[in-house]
């Protein structure tokens, strides 16, 4: 089954003492990409976070930033440095006497002060948030995962008309092909005509042997049954359940191959048009493949 690279998913968990939300992007990419954002405090989850990620994605970049708030009660949220404090006020008073000032010193100057009071960092529970933290990241990834089915729905819609154009022209292909002995005879005999003025007459036998050879060298019939099996390959693949964007793309490459090679070989006008139109529509889903994971 086709899924997409490009989704978006976000989830939420509430408790009284506890909120987290996890928002997850994906795009593009050509290997698996992740760009976590996470408050430092909480650094120890990373690891964790990263691991059920990539058990839950195979390709693309992703962006997850991870929320979380703890409403921490009876706990001292400052902390005060006493001896810089002390210091500092010192420094303050010798000021003072040395240049005979009456003002005095204020706790609003002390507390202005960098470093006397600082923000204290409370303990951090990772083991008791983690829990919490994993429903909501399995819950915002199902949905993520969701979304890149639908994306992947449309996208193998799309794929499977452009499949069935490029099948058309193979049959086309394969059609004109079988005709092509007649028309190199007439080709030899109009070439041979020309070049002779009609002064030289033509053996029917040596016409038809040349015609024969150059049916044989411009002969594409196993092209185009590589290019049928490619077909039947593809198809398949669409329907497998694992990431499947590498396979397709090297898949694209063979099918060019084959059209290229039939180009050359068959050296008739009609055909190569034929063959321009169905490399137009590879060139499409190449660009579409490239959404695919």
């Amino acid at each position: 089954m086709i899924k997409s690279m490009t989704a978006y998913a976000r989830s939420d968990f509430t408790a009284p003492a506890l909120s987290i939300a996890v928002e997850i992007r994906g795009y593009n990419s050509r290997h698996l990409d992740t760009a976590l954002k996470l408050y430092h405090r909480y650094a120890l989850l990373e690891d964790k976070i990263k691991k059920t990620l990539s058990r839950a994605v195979t390709r693309g970049r992703v962006e997850i930033r991870v929320s979380i708030t703890e409403t921490v009660e009876n706990q001292q949220l400052f902390t005060i440095n006493a001896p810089m404090a002390d210091a500092y006020y010192e420094t303050l008073s010798a000021l003072k006497n040395r240049l005979h000032l009456t003002a005095d010193i204020s706790l609003e100057l002390l507390a202005t002060r960098s470093g006397i009071i600082d923000t204290a960092d409370p303990e951090v529970n990772t083991d008791a948030i983690w829990p919490h933290l994993e429903t909501c990241l399995n819950t915002a990834l199902a949905d993520f995962d969701a979304m890149k089915k639908t994306e992947g729905t449309a996208l193998e819609a799309d794929l499977k008309e452009r499949l069935a154009f490029i099948e058309s022209r193979i049959d086309e292909i394969e059609s004109r092909a079988d005709g092509l002995l007649p028309v190199y005879q007439e080709k030899l005999k109009n070439r041979i005509t020309a070049l002779t003025q009609g002064m030289v007459e033509i053996d029917p036998a040596r016409i038809a042997q040349e015609a024969a050879f150059l049916a044989d060298k411009s002969d594409i019939s196993e092209e185009l049954v590589r290019a049928r099996s490619h077909l039947m390959q593809f198809r398949a693949m669409m329907k497998e359940a694992a990431s499947c964007g590498r396979s397709l793309n090297f898949l694209i490459q063979e099918f060019n191959r084959e059209f290229n090679t039939m180009g050359s070989k068959a050296a008739d006008a009609d055909i190569v048009h034929v063959i321009v139109a169905a490399k137009t529509e590879l060139e499409k889903i190449r660009e579409q493949i490239q959404n695919i994971e």
